[in-house]
């Protein structure tokens, strides 16, 4: 098994089915990726010593997705010196997504967490893929191919009404 450039991490298990579709996407740019728990509030000892390591083991860019006070994303960002992805998810507890979104937009200066829209694990994926471009060619030309299609199914579109 390849070494994953990617780590998908969330709060809670209940979270897999948004973080899958990251999940999806980096399987289809053929980017090597891990997928696990790390709960900022139930296990922080996991927490640090994930954000702690992750760059060690050669991950190069985070995904981690969190609903209702969302701390994962941020708290991962303030240990690792890794570029963090946060996505905020609407869980049970959520009010309407906005405390988890919020929660990970707010961070404060010196702690980046790029953040995506509430349940954005799609383009989480396409964000790391593109953050992992900037030093291969390969997923920059796999990146241009994927853009190009999106224009050509709009094209598609365009033809279809006007028909």
């Amino acid at each position: 098994m390849k070494t994953p450039l990617v780590s998908i991490i969330m709060g809670s298990g209940s979270d897999m089915k948004i973080m899958e579709q990251a999940a999806q996407v980096l399987t289809e740019f053929e980017v090597p990726y891990e997928i696990t728990i790390v709960s900022a509030h139930r296990t922080p000892k996991r927490l640090y010593e994930f954000s702690e390591n992750a760059h060690q083991r050669g991950v190069e860019v985070i995904i981690a997705g969190a609903g209702g006070a969302a701390h994962l994303p941020g708290m991962v960002a303030a240990i690792s010196p890794l570029p963090v992805i946060g996505v905020p998810i609407k869980s049970s507890n959520s009010i309407d997504g906005w405390d988890s979104i919020l929660s990970i937009l707010q961070m404060p200066g010196g702690v980046p967490v790029a953040t995506v829209a509430l349940n954005g694990a799609k383009n989480a994926g396409l964000l790391a893929v593109q953050i992992l471009s900037v030093s291969k060619p390969e997923l920059r030309d796999s990146m241009i191919k994927y853009k190009n299609q999106l224009h050509q199914n709009v094209m598609e579109d365009v033809q279809r009404i006007k028909s």
